[in-house]
């Protein structure tokens, strides 16, 4: 019985640490999915007045702190 609910203590853990919460940054409508393992960002971030594009877009992800991919251009 105590391994049946330390199996479930552990799986309940483990799926909070995989639920992302969105995130909706005021820099021109980037969108950061955040849960306590990965982070993934859909960037849309406006750039200054002397830049060549108006604005960057892209996207960035980020495991365990590691970035593993990033084509924010």
């Amino acid at each position: 019985m105590k391994k049946k609910l330390l199996l479930i203590a552990a799986g309940v853990l483990l799926l909070a640490c995989l639920i992302p919460i969105p995130n909706h940054l005021k820099d021109g409508g980037t969108v950061e999915y955040r849960a306590m393992l990965y982070t993934v960002s859909r960037v849309h971030r406006l750039n200054g007045a002397e830049a060549e594009k108006p604005y960057q877009e892209g996207v960035s992800v980020r495991v365990l702190g590691v970035e593993l991919y990033n084509n924010v251009k």
